[in-house]
Parts: C-alpha cells; sequence; structure tokens
C-alpha cells in the first residue's frame, strides 16, 4: 500500500500546472517529540512571536499507528502554537500554547533566502520510533508494518503529503500555486535508543530506507535532508535516559556522512531541558536556527 500511494503523489506532483501565482519552497519537517516542539509561545521573543508572511504551514493531524489513515490538515500563515498539542480537523486549527523548531527556522531561511517564499509541510508524533519493534503505544515509521499490511506512522505521513499537495492554491488568492521540494528536516531516534541494543544497531538502515522513501514521496531523490542529533538530558537515576544513545548517534553521523544531501545539527548536546526528554523553549528557537543553517549550505 505504501509504494502505491508513493508512486500516486510522483504523478500528482509531476502534472502540476506551471502556471502559477507564487512559488513556494516546500521543506518537510518530521520526527517525535522533539520535533512535535515543547517550547512556551510566551518564550519567544517579539520578532519571533507573529504570522509570518509569505511563509505558509500544513501541519498534518498526529495519530496513533493501527488507526483510520489521517495526516487532515489546513495550509495556513505560520505563527505560534504548532508545537506539541496542536490538533487539526483538515478545515480548521486548535493551537496549543507551545512551538517547534518551525518557527525559528522559518525566520533563518527567510534571513538567509528573502527572495524566496517558503512552505512547511509538518508532521511528527511523540515517542515514535522508526523500528517497528521499539514502537510502544506512540507508533513507529517503519514502512513495512506488519508486513504492510497495518497503518503506522508512515501512512499518516503519506496521507498529510497527500492532502498538502492536493491543495493547489495555498494562500487562498484564487491562482494555483507551484510548490518546490527544497528540503527535509528530521528531528527522532530517542525511542530507537531507548529499548535494545538490536533496535539501535538497526537505527542507520532504519534511517536510510526511510529518507530514501520520504525523498520519493516529496519528489526528487537528492532532496537535501538535515537531521538533529539526539541528546540526553542525563535526568535519570542511571545517569541516562536513552540507554543505547551512542549507537544511534554514532548511525546518525554515519547517514550524515555517506549522504551526499545530507548533514547534521550537532548543538542540541548544549541545550537545557524542559523536563526529563525535551528542550527548553531556547534550544528549539536554536534548533531551527541551525536546521536553517545547515540546509541553506546544502542547497548552495
Amino acid at each position: 500500500m505504501h509504494y502505491v500511494l508513493i508512486v500516486l503523489l510522483m504523478i500528482f506532483i509531476s502534472s502540476c500546472k506551471t502556471q502559477n501565482d507564487s512559488v513556494y519552497h516546500l521543506y518537510f519537517l518530521g520526527g517525535q517529540s522533539n520535533m512535535d516542539g515543547y517550547g512556551y509561545n510566551d518564550d519567544l521573543p517579539d520578532e519571533l512571536k507573529k504570522e509570518f508572511e509569505d511563509v505558509y504551514i500544513f501541519h498534518g493531524n498526529s495519530m496513533p499507528d493501527d488507526t483510520i489513515v489521517d495526516g487532515r490538515g489546513v495550509w495556513e500563515l505560520l505563527g505560534p502554537g504548532h508545537g506539541a498539542g496542536f490538533i487539526s480537523d483538515g478545515i480548521s486549527s486548535h493551537y496549543s500554547d507551545r512551538f517547534g523548531c518551525e518557527i525559528s527556522f522559518a525566520a533563518t531561511i527567510k534571513d538567509l533566502r528573502p527572495d524566496e517564499k517558503i512552505a512547511i509541510l509538518k508532521y511528527s508524533r511523540g515517542g515514535t520510533s522508526i523500528d517497528e519493534e521499539a514502537a510502544g503505544s506512540a507508533g513507529s515509521w517503519d514502512p513495512g508494518y506488519k508486513n504492510g499490511d497495518g497503518i503506522n506512522q508512515y501512512d499518516h505521513f503519506l496521507a498529510a503529503v497527500h492532502n498538502a499537495l492536493s491543495c493547489k492554491d495555498i494562500n487562498n488568492d484564487g491562482k494555483e500555486d507551484k510548490l518546490i521540494p527544497s528540503g527535509i528536516v528530521w528531528m527522532q531516534g530517542e525511542s530507537d535508543a531507548d529499548f535494545t541494543e538490536e533496535i539501535a544497531m538497526r537505527y542507520y538502515s532504519n534511517l536510510s530506507g526511510l529518507m530514501v522513501l520520504i525523498r520519493k514521496s516529496l519528489g526528487p531523490d537528492s532532496i537535501p535532508v538535515v537531521i538533529g542529533r539526539i541528546s540526553d538530558s542525563g535526568n535519570d537515576p542511571s545517569g541516562k535516559v536513552w540507554e543505547h544513545m551512542d549507537i544511534v548517534r554514532k548511525a546518525q553521523h554515519q547517514f550524515a556522512e555517506e549522504d551526499a544531501n545530507a548533514a547534521i545539527v550537532t548543538t542540541t548536546d548544549s541545550y537545557d531541558y524542559s523536563d526529563k526528554w525535551h528542550y527548553d523553549s531556547e534550544g528549539f528557537i536554536d534548533l531551527g536556527e541551525q536546521f536553517a543553517i545547515k540546509l541553506d549550505s546544502l542547497m548552495n
């Protein structure tokens, strides 16, 4: 089922008309809870606590595995409230009091590429692994979930892509817009580091395989990818929250080194935490900035 959806999405993208009102560079933001975002809107500086001109976001509704395929959302101007707790019914959005890296990411991309309009597609779910065996109650992104017979995060992601790209007028001005797939930002891996050594050892192959398919779902195989290196608050009796973190981090670096169109953000080691698992507001602001800088360097 996954591969049929990818083919249909590629046909849809290639068949879009070229006459349009506006051209937007499309960025996908995905992963688990540190992509969801646990920064507090009230902590945002004034220059980030606003709606962004010419920056639109489609935030796909997050659902557990083995539920009806979702991915509902609506294109709207980017502003605070797209962090943990955000919900969409495909018609309107219920904003949370949190933000993720999308805010500072967009602001930094606009600074680096002032002549470009930005479209962000976000789909993430807290606690999710890539490996099916590490899914727990949160879910997994494994494209081969239940031998292709189950519904998981990968299916919800594909639905979000389909729903986002099915809208040909994202700024709602009555004219068709063109979306150019320009980058993938991935913040995930903690859950794969929290189960067994065997699962952590599979992270490189799981990550590489998933990025191949996410690239295909958006368009060109060469879309640049920036991943965030997982880190640890140390707020655990054992001194380490993610038991097999070092294995996953090594896999993340291997991916960034071996993929010519990939890079890794490592400033996460310097962030403070708001709880055992999540960065504080300043961390999420820096994370978005670093993602944008790395992505801009790959695009250049």
